[in-house]
């Protein structure tokens, strides 16, 4: 067994990582999809990461959970939960952890539940795996959590197939079994893709509850800049394997430093002032983890590469505000009004 931290404090973060690094075995030679990503989870916190398909937000936080394949990935780094540093823990023992006090809302609903079992019957067989607790009464509790994440008649969807469902009514019914055990941790990946924005709310709604009532910790991993301005603390912002800014909500949405991110946020539409003709888009495609450009990363696609992007850039660091780009401080605010207006650069 791996010892735990000694002495955790209660008012440490719950969850900290530190230089994760992900490589995938090739018919060549490995390819690292995640490079050095640092972050701590606060008890209570709900911390967003954001970035375009291919940055690397699923596969971080899958490495953490260990649901990798160890024959292809090599993992390196420190991942500590609670106290005890879960990356080195045998599998048995990660499963005790997982759904109980990690869980995970998948991406992909169409593909996360068992086709040949009831949506109940999974429901009940995860919490009957943690708590002590009856047939009886972990069903009356699966019908219950169906009922809270928006389902209709959950009394009688309790016993359909995943193929009788659709695509955002099983989306709902992975979000009760994640939610089952009243997880210290909830990783919730592209929770609310699927559904539509009546039912949306009523999920982000139970995402608060849930860290109102039991105090959970949420990482929500997103597309939508609005769920992040409505429901996180702080934010990750990724970019090719790596976490190019980082910082509280209000940093990242009132006062961005990196180019990428203001890119981000430029792809929103405006809700005040004439509409645009056309949303802006960041011009090109992510680089793959096999041919990530020397130097910075983004720099193939960014409108103010200089010369010094060629090299690896330096980490700017401030009141817990981060970012990873040449790009000096006293330029940051003339350079961002040309991408997203003068409102924020005055930030």
């Amino acid at each position: 067994m791996i010892p735990p931290v000694a002495n955790p404090d209660p008012t440490d973060p719950i969850l900290r990582v530190g230089g994760l690094t992900v490589s995938f075995a090739t018919d060549r030679d490995p390819v690292t999809a995640i490079r050095d990503v640092s972050f701590d989870v606060n008890p209570g916190e709900i911390l967003s990461i954001v970035g375009e398909s291919g940055s690397g937000k699923t596969v971080s936080l899958l490495s953490i959970l260990g649901l990798t394949d160890p024959r292809t990935t090599t993992t390196s780094g420190s991942v500590i939960f609670k106290g005890k540093r879960i990356l080195e823990l045998p599998d048995r023992e990660m499963r005790r952890i997982r759904g109980r006090e990690i869980a995970l809302i998948s991406q992909d609903p169409m593909t996360a539940l068992t086709p040949v079992y009831t949506i109940g019957m999974q429901i009940a067989e995860q919490i009957r795996a943690h708590q002590s607790i009856s047939r009886r009464g972990a069903r009356k509790r699966a019908v219950e959590l169906l009922g809270e994440v928006g389902l209709p008649n959950p009394s009688e969807m309790v016993d359909r197939f995943p193929h009788q469902l659709s695509g955002g009514m099983r989306q709902r019914a992975v979000i009760a079994m994640a939610l089952s055990c009243n997880p210290a941790l909830l990783v919730a990946d592209e929770p609310t893709t699927a559904l539509d924005v009546t039912v949306q709310a009523q999920v982000l709604d139970l995402l608060r509850r849930l860290r109102k009532d039991f105090g959970s910790s949420i990482i929500l991993i997103t597309h939508d800049m609005g769920v992040v301005g409505e429901m996180a603390d702080r934010v990750l912002v990724m970019y090719a394997g790596r976490v190019v800014e980082s910082g509280t909500a209000e940093q990242i949405f009132d006062d961005p430093w990196h180019p990428y991110t203001w890119g981000l946020l430029a792809s929103i539409p405006p809700l005040r002032g004439p509409r645009p003709e056309r949303l802006a888009s960041i011009s090109g495609t992510p680089p793959t983890p096999a041919n990530l450009p020397p130097g910075c990363a983004f720099a193939p696609r960014c409108r103010f590469r200089f010369e010094p992007c060629s090299n690896p850039p330096p980490r700017y660091k401030d009141d817990g505000h981060t970012a990873l780009c040449f790009i000096p401080p006293e330029d940051r605010p003339r350079l961002r009004a040309t991408v997203l207006g003068g409102e924020r650069s005055a930030a």
